[in-house]
């Protein structure tokens, strides 16, 4: 076909698929609604959960990692509107899933790559601790404190490394591709193709897969392309991630964002998630914008589309090459473009949405308010009857003793509350919505051959073999992690929410739990406060040893539970 007519091919099809963005469009995960949190327990015996999941599936091996370069240099602190901005000095030019073993890789300590980086964190016993040194990583040579103290839903942060192969192995357009090659990708649910030009922001996505040909064709035309959910595709992004979830105790997601040189794809705006951009390749131009008023401060909800005459002076304005980080808090506007030499790659990390004091009040207060009509009489009390004549917007200006004592009686009301507010049940539901929320945790080789996921049961010579899973009493058990379970007291009884058998692909499954006796509270959380040591079974404070090696048995079963050893040697 000639280039001419190729080229009307395809403003064609651009005319047959654009649709332009509305401004009320919002673009937000939705959490679950919230469940009251009550006092009652309900005796049942452990139960399985709700079938299926995301479930175990195994991980491809690592990626070599590039060749680091000299590592992060001697930071200068330069004062800016927004805050300090950290740049180095002038220097020289990688359902639960098990990861491989290997050999330590060269540099792994330092900045020389992802995969290394998750192979030592594989060795680190405690996954708190894991999650720790993950987020020391992303933000070196940032102390993490420094960050929290300075910079933490308060200011951007820029740092500057000057290597190129820090993020090596975590994502690449390589990647990108051999998702789109898997078939498995759609246009809408997984992958946006967008662009932005003479201040009008467009989405360009037909239905269906999105196939290779059609999507590159789209990138080559200027379209930008922005992956909702690489964690589905890309196994390591999925480890980072997953270990990342339980430093902030809040979920981690990503998006990955493809721009092709000299374009733009998507307009001004602000989010509803604190943000961290990692450059993986090519190099954009950023700028960010302070909250234009006290309302788009730490915003619940993200901005429509905004206009570049709606901005003001950007506090930062930078570009970001390969290796290098900004973080902005939510509320903060931002646009980035690329320059006409250079494609860019970048993966957003994000965390904090609807993570706030004002959403575990959602929970909390409607909670302490049917507690409190329960328990106390004056709750229940009737209004006076001439209310309405002396109350509402109407009556707002009037001086009346009446008006008075009506407001008194309800700040004396409201004050009370508080004694009647279920905190720690309204702070379970948070956490019962976090474990909705995370992703499945992702063994090492090692964890794996402890755990039911290397449970060597199969078929053999016309039958099953290792089917049997023997638990004694001298069996040392330990949770897989620290952040896998969450303990919820409910109107149903006591549940037992865990993470195991969640998808890569966000809220795809219900949320699973274990229906518990109230007897075997105390189980779970020896088990808790025991992490990351193992404890004998029969040291479970359980009743029975029936009911120790039952209870340690079914928790194996469900992935929560590893070994020391493994049950079975193959």
């Amino acid at each position: 076909m000639p280039a001419q007519q190729r080229e009307l091919g395809r403003l064609s099809a651009l005319a047959v698929y654009r649709r332009v963005e509305g401004a009320g469009r919002l673009e937000r995960r939705r959490r679950g609604a919230p469940l009251p949190g009550g006092r009652k327990r309900a005796k049942a015996r452990p139960r399985r959960g709700r079938a299926g999941g995301g479930g175990p599936e195994p991980e491809a091996p690592p990626q070599p990692a590039a060749t680091p370069g000299s590592g992060p240099a001697e930071l200068r602190v330069e004062p800016r509107p927004g805050g300090a901005v950290a740049v180095p000095e002038e220097k020289p030019p990688d359902g639960p899933a098990a990861i491989p073993a290997g050999p330590r890789a060269a540099g792994e300590d330092g900045g020389g790559g992802v995969s290394g980086l998750l192979r030592r964190l594989g060795r680190v016993e405690d996954s708190r601790q894991r999650a720790a040194e993950l987020f020391r990583w992303l933000l070196a040579p940032v102390a993490p404190s420094e960050f929290l103290r300075q910079h933490w839903e308060r200011a951007p942060l820029l740092v500057r490394r000057g290597d190129p192969g820090y993020y090596a192995g975590l994502f690449s357009t390589a990647d990108l591709d051999a998702a789109l090659r898997g078939g498995e990708v759609h246009f809408g649910t997984h992958l946006d193709v967008t662009s932005y030009a003479e201040g009008v922001r467009e989405t360009h996505n037909p239905s269906g897969r999105a196939l290779p040909a059609v999507v590159w064709d789209f990138y080559q035309n200027g379209c930008s392309l922005r992956l909702l959910c690489p964690q589905a595709f890309s196994p390591t992004v999925w480890h980072f991630l997953s270990i990342l979830q339980e430093q902030f105790g809040s979920m981690v997601g990503a998006n990955t964002y493809l721009t092709p040189p000299g374009t733009q794809g998507f307009a001004p705006h602000y989010d509803d998630i604190e943000a961290f951009v990692l450059q993986l390749e090519g190099k954009k131009h950023w700028r960010v914008y302070r909250p234009r008023t006290d309302a788009e401060v730490l915003p619940q909800l993200p901005s429509a589309n905004l206009t570049q005459a709606e901005l003001g002076e950007p506090v930062l304005e930078t570009v970001l090459e390969a290796g290098d980080l900004l973080y902005f808090p939510r509320g903060f506007i931002h646009q980035g473009d690329c320059f006409p030499d250079s494609h860019s790659l970048h993966i957003t990390v994000s965390s904090y949405q609807r993570n706030s004091w004002g959403d575990l009040l959602e929970k909390l207060l409607p909670a302490a308010l049917q507690m409190a009509l329960e328990e106390d009489v004056e709750y229940r009390r009737g209004l006076p009857m001439d209310y309405l004549g002396y109350m509402g917007v109407a009556n707002s200006d009037a001086v009346d003793a009446r008006r008075t004592a009506f407001m008194e009686k309800v700040k004396s009301l409201i004050k009370r509350l508080v004694d009647y507010a279920p905190i720690d049940a309204a702070v379970d539901q948070m956490g019962k919505s976090f474990l909705h929320d995370c992703l499945p945790p992702v063994l090492t080789q090692s964890e794996k051959a402890r755990s039911i996921y290397g449970f060597p049961a199969r078929w053999q010579d016309g039958g099953p073999h290792d089917v049997d899973i023997e638990i004694t009493k001298d069996t040392e058990i330990r949770l897989l992690c620290h952040g896998i379970v969450r303990l919820c007291n409910e109107e149903a009884g006591v549940m037992l929410y865990y993470t195991t058998e969640n998808s890569r692909v966000y809220h795809k499954e219900e949320p699973k739990f274990l229906e518990l006796d109230p007897e075997y509270i105390d189980s779970i959380e020896f088990l808790l406060s025991s992490y990351p040591n193992h404890v004998s079974v029969g040291n479970l404070p359980c009743e029975t040893l029936e009911e120790k090696i039952s209870l340690a048995t079914l928790l194996f079963e469900k992935g929560i539970l590893t070994t020391k050893k493994p049950l079975v040697q193959v």
